[in-house]
């Protein structure tokens, strides 16, 4: 069978894929990592995404089939799922390899990412404990940037928090699109139990504690920019908050979210909050 680029994007989950793969090199470059090793960075946490996305598709196959989902690919052709595994093989041994060239913490850090990740996929989602994936996979990205070699350190734990807590507000944007089909095949995790305007107003607060931990950690060293860099997540957050409310089944909110965290790392590299 030939392999069918199209399947293998549709069922990465390319949107949080990207995204997550975005913010964690700018992460590297915030943490002063040279440019070989923000590529490697970026290449392992791409290679990890990947796996994740695609491991939730091979899960989810037979209830997407059971929901008549049209958008998910497993669910109309289930003979494409032996492409995909094959591909989630490959992936899983670059992230090993890839996360190794950055140094044994990096590695065993990115390990911990792709772990949240798996864990939601094989069932945590489906509890109240579903956003504590989304936070100990998020924490650890500070983490495995500062850890990189060459300089290997820890990352303050104060940002391994506040990224923990946008992983929270990720979580909720990226699940909104998809609750109605959830609520029906009777998966239950926080934003299903919280609803639409429940999950968007813990998006909301999950993103501005993140943003004033940082504040309150850096906005010192340049008042103004923080100041505007805040403005702008609270902007970020309320068109979030739109999204949900206009279109829950669009992308808008967690776009929106992840522009947000965007502009936290920004905060962060003005203040110099990684190196």
């Amino acid at each position: 069978m030939l392999v069918r680029p199209s399947v293998l994007i549709r069922t990465s989950h390319p949107i949080p894929c990207v995204a997550v793969t975005a913010l964690a090199t700018a992460l590297f470059a915030v943490a002063g990592k040279p440019l070989t090793v923000c590529l490697l960075g970026a290449a392992a946490v791409l290679a990890g995404q990947l796996s994740i996305g695609w491991s939730n598709d091979l899960i989810d196959a037979r209830r997407d089939r059971a929901a008549g989902r049209r958008d998910k690919p497993l669910a109309v052709a289930p003979e494409l799922a032996r492409q995909v595994r094959a591909a989630l093989g490959v992936t899983l041994v670059l992230a090993v390899l890839l996360s190794l060239t950055l140094g044994w913490r990096a590695a065993a850090l990115h390990g911990v990412t792709v772990a949240g990740g798996w864990a939601y996929n094989l069932g945590l989602k489906a509890t109240p404990w579903s956003a504590l994936a989304y936070f100990v996979a998020f924490a650890a990205l500070p983490a495995i940037a500062t850890s990189a070699t060459p300089g290997s350190e820890m990352a303050p734990a104060w940002t391994m928090l506040a990224a923990g807590l946008v992983g929270v507000a990720a979580h909720f944007g990226n699940v909104l699109p998809d609750l109605p089909d959830d609520l029906a095949a009777g998966v239950l995790g926080l934003p299903q139990r919280l609803g639409t305007k429940g999950s968007v107003l813990a998006a909301i607060a999950a993103l501005l504690i993140a943003a004033g931990i940082i504040d309150f950690q850096t906005g010192f060293r340049n008042p103004v920019l923080t100041a505007l860099g805040t403005a702008a997540v609270l902007v970020l957050a309320l068109i979030a908050l739109g999204c949900a409310l206009r279109r829950p089944r669009g992308q808008g909110a967690f776009l929106a979210t992840m522009a947000a965290a965007a502009v936290d790392v920004a905060i962060l590299a003005v203040n110099r909050g990684l190196g």
